[in-house]
Formats: C-alpha cells, sequence, structure tokens
C-alpha cells in the first residue's frame, strides 16, 4: 500500500522548510503550482506550545459559561486535547502574538451536537485575536480565521465584533478568482486583487459543496474523518499564509489586524489537538 502523504518538515540552523511528499495514493487531483510552493520560513525555538498534559497557557471560554467548563468541553487526556464541540466558544492563549509560524495537527472525532448534528463538522483557529471574549458572538474574538471544517479546511473569513457598542470587521486583501456558478470568491495566485471584510475560499473548495455530515469535495487537502491533519500558519506582519498537509490553501496581506491571541474553537462538531506550536520569525 502506498503510504499516506505527510508534509515533513526539515530543521537545520533554525531553518524550517515545509515540503509536500508527491506521488502518493492521496494526493488531490489537479492541484495548482502555487499550492506546491510553499514559502521558506527561518524560526527559533518555540515560544509556546501544548504541553501534552494540560491546558497551561490557555483559558477556555464558552457563550453559555464564560471561563467555567462544567460541561468539560475542553480536556486534556493521553496527550491530546479533547474538544467536545458541545458549547460554542473556545480555547485561547493567554499571551498575544505577532510575526510567527504556528504549526497545530489535529483530527476530528465522531461525535456532533444539536444544530449541527447532521451537518459538516466544524470549527477553526482564530488568529490575531483582539477584543472582549464573547464579543463577535458564539463565544468568539474579533479575529482572522482560518477555518476547518468538511469540504473548506482552509477558507479564510473575517470575523467581526461589537466593541465599545460599535460594530467592527477586520479586512484582507487577497488574490482571487470568482467562480463561475457560485460567484463566491476563490484564492487564486496572480487572480484579481481584492479587499475583503467577510470571507474568500481556498482555492479547491467545491463549487457544489452540502452542509452535510461527511462531505468530502474532489480537491480536498484535508484526511478522511479520523486522520491527523497538520496546519500551519505563517504570519508574517500583515500576510497571513494557510498551509494545509504540506500545500498552500491560501493567503492574504494587507491584514488589518497583525497581533492578538489565538483561539481554537469549540462549533458542535468533537476534534482533537496533539500538538500546537508557535515559533517566532527570524528575520
Amino acid at each position: 500500500m502506498t503510504p499516506l502523504r505527510v508534509p515533513k518538515t526539515f530543521l537545520a540552523l533554525g531553518l524550517t522548510v515545509l515540503l509536500p511528499l508527491s506521488g502518493v495514493a492521496d494526493s488531490p487531483t489537479e492541484v495548482p503550482s502555487f499550492a506546491k510552493d510553499v514559502p521558506l520560513v527561518k524560526t527559533s525555538e518555540p515560544i509556546f506550545q501544548f504541553n501534552g498534559k494540560d491546558l497551561t497557557g490557555f483559558y477556555t471560554y464558552t457563550k453559555d459559561n464564560k471561563r467555567e467548563d462544567p460541561n468539560q468541553v475542553f480536556t486534556v487526556k493521553d496527550g491530546e486535547i479533547r474538544v467536545s464541540g458541545q458549547e460554542w466558544g473556545g480555547f485561547v492563549t493567554q499571551e498575544e502574538y505577532s510575526n510567527y509560524h504556528l504549526i497545530a495537527e489535529w483530527r476530528w472525532g465522531n461525535k456532533t451536537w444539536p444544530p449541527r448534528v447532521a451537518r459538516s463538522r466544524d470549527s477553526g483557529i482564530l488568529l490575531h485575536c483582539v477584543g472582549p471574549d464573547g464579543a463577535a458572538g458564539s463565544g468568539w474574538m474579533m479575529s482572522q480565521e482560518c477555518q476547518i471544517i468538511e469540504g473548506g479546511c482552509g477558507d479564510f473569513i473575517m470575523v467581526g465584533a461589537t466593541i465599545d457598542g460599535k460594530a467592527v470587521r477586520p479586512s484582507l486583501t487577497c488574490e482571487t478568482r470568482v467562480g463561475p456558478t457560485d460567484k463566491q470568491l476563490y484564492y487564486e495566485k496572480g487572480g484579481n486583487e481584492v479587499t475583503v471584510n467577510q470571507r474568500y475560499n481556498w482555492w479547491g473548495r467545491d463549487p457544489e459543496w452540502k452542509d452535510v455530515l461527511g462531505f468530502r469535495g474532489k480537491r480536498d487537502v484535508e484526511k478522511p474523518t479520523g486522520e491527523w491533519n497538520r496546519m500551519e500558519v505563517i504570519c508574517d506582519g500583515d500576510t497571513i499564509t494557510n498551509i494545509v498537509n504540506g500545500y498552500v490553501v491560501n493567503v492574504g496581506t494587507k491584514s488589518s489586524l497583525t497581533k492578538g491571541k489565538i483561539l481554537f474553537q469549540s462549533e458542535g462538531a468533537e476534534l482533537f489537538f496533539r500538538k500546537i506550536e508557535v515559533r517566532p520569525l527570524v528575520k
């Protein structure tokens, strides 16, 4: 059996080079050349990482219970963080970060919760979170979201919030194409540059995507349910590069947010994290 594709990371003198393996069974079809052009990043040792034992360095927050967690939405066992998905919210870094390389390894569990029991498993990693906890609704903060959802892993969402009584929303500039049937924006290197404050899709999102449990698109780079995925996000000044399982799936520039906390969502679906690491970029 051909082995599953796993991104390789080479560490030498602080230089991290991310390269996808090629010619393997689970490679997506019709991969554009720019998706294989993974940037080289030079980093130093991690300034923050999940310790494999508990949530030291994080706090939890949900819409219903704020910083209390009576339902144990967030637990640690056997070196993994379990997010039950029962409540809307997330676990959040205590500190703010900018100019970093984030590495997160995650997989879906089996449990889903109302009102998304039969809908696609949904979560996300929120970058540059600022403002009060819960100001964005559903227990989140104003931020730039790297979407984690079945069929849409890699979309960018600009998460707005109400702060000091005013509705505010971040913005991000992207090179895009317009879907011929759905008229949505998709990342396309060299495409039309557009500044948005809502969302735009990763390059391979299926235009016939449906919000149903277990959805898989023909070009998905996300692994099947239960297998480990590796999401790497490079935040370099006002540029955000999103890499999923060794492929560049999305890039945004001129981000209106460049520093903040990092939030890992609970949004109706069980998922697990075994590695979370923040490495500072070295210029």
